[in-house]
């Protein structure tokens, strides 16, 4: 099958992904290719940013929004909180946030500061 532009194919391709992304679940028997499909590269996701299930799960889980979080606050010049995050997952977030500071700007950071203090968002 592997035609992503089929709606059922997609579908079960979308539910295996985003049960591939839970460190809890595993991978549910007789379920079709594209499902099985979506699941390990869910799973591969999940584990390029939180290390391999077999080594545990972390008490914190790193999402594609979480790193994003962190590339912003690197560009803002906003030190971080790394508590409760595994080494790996540390490794992780520093590429991310090392990526921010190389992008840091101070007059651009004042400046959108200055936006979302106007707008009654404060940052810590």
């Amino acid at each position: 099958m592997n035609n992503i532009f089929n709606p059922i194919y997609r579908q079960d391709y979308l539910e295996g992904y985003s049960n591939g992304q839970n460190p809890y679940l595993k991978i549910a028997k007789d379920q079709s290719e594209a499902y099985i499909y979506g699941f390990n590269q869910g799973r591969l996701d999940y584990e390029r940013m939180n290390g391999k299930v077999i080594h545990g799960i972390p008490k914190l889980i790193v999402t594609n929004k979480v790193l994003e979080d962190f590339l912003l606050a690197g560009m803002l010049g906003i030190s971080i909180n790394d508590d409760d995050y595994t080494a790996f997952q540390i490794d992780v977030i520093s590429k991310w946030y090392q990526s921010g500071i190389e992008k840091y700007n101070p007059s651009q950071s004042s400046y959108l500061l200055g936006i979302l203090e106007d707008n009654g968002i404060e940052i810590i």
